[in-house]
């Protein structure tokens, strides 16, 4: 189960990179179909409102991936308060500390969608008529379901077995407050982690200002120990979203004002 769930999040996330590619690289029909999807707010035209939502609807996504991330983390938590409690083994061991380093990628995604959930409800103020498309939406939300689970599938299927017990068998036997005293959350942390967590941390405080979401993916690469090829999957979605997004939000800034800058870079300074 453990190798099917990651070679199927692996498959959904190059089935979503490619197309992108493809229309970042101007193919049709690749390009208009990538395109009306993505356009959302000032770069859909008012009257395009067939197959659309309110723009507004931004903050489901981040109610969503806000109740998935919490759900992932507290019993993914729980789980690693069992593992490795019952045996000093090497292997108990390699596997405690890969559940809690688990456990500390899902800490550093579900402060990001509160504070995503936060500035869509409470910063952000999106306009009556701001539209997106439907299909653009959909995606939306799939994607603060598969992100999170990405981050965790190596240890997933364990996670959902344990959780099952937990809650079919009471698990009487379970004692949280004598196993949490016997396996400490930070001595488990590694440079990996701290490094990580600082660059998530700067791109998190500095995302109003720039595309530090890029930034923030990176940190949780690093803090992952960079060995899961599925995370990396997953900030090349990332990657290749903005670099569209961005590239399409340039090109509509040059049309609409005549001073724009036509040659600014569109993401990263100096490369593109």
């Amino acid at each position: 189960m453990d190798v099917g769930l990651v070679a199927l999040l692996r498959l959904t996330w190059v089935a979503a990179i490619l197309p992108i590619i493809l229309a970042s690289l101007r193919l049709r029909p690749f390009h208009q179909t990538i395109l009306g999807v993505a356009k959302r707010g000032k770069t859909m035209h008012p009257s395009s409102s067939k197959f659309t939502v309110p723009q507004r609807f931004f903050s489901h996504f981040y109610m969503a991936g806000t109740l998935w991330t919490t759900l992932l983390l507290l019993t993914t938590w729980l789980y690693a308060c069992t593992a490795g409690s019952t045996s000093s083994t090497i292997f108990a061991l390699h596997k405690s500390h890969r559940v809690w380093r688990t456990v500390f990628l899902l800490w550093l995604m579900e402060a990001q969608v509160l504070r995503r959930l936060y500035e869509s409800l409470y910063v952000f103020h999106y306009r009556p008529l701001a539209r997106m498309h439907i299909f653009g939406y959909f995606i939306g939300m799939s994607y603060y379901i598969v992100a999170p689970l990405s981050l965790c599938c190596t240890c997933a299927p364990e996670v959902f077995e344990f959780t099952l017990d937990l809650v079919s068998e009471g698990r009487k036997q379970w004692q949280p407050l004598e196993v949490i005293g016997g396996n400490r959350f930070p001595l488990w942390l590694r440079w990996k982690q701290w490094v990580g967590s600082a660059i998530f941390l700067w791109g998190w405080i500095h995302q109003l200002r720039c595309h530090a979401i890029l930034v923030i993916y990176v940190g949780l690469l690093i803090a992952s120990g960079g060995a899961d090829i599925t995370i990396w999957l997953l900030l090349a979605f990332v990657v290749t979203n903005l670099g569209f997004a961005a590239a399409e939000t340039q090109k509509w800034y040059i049309g609409k004002f005549e001073d724009y800058p036509k040659h600014r870079y569109a993401m990263i300074p100096f490369i593109f």
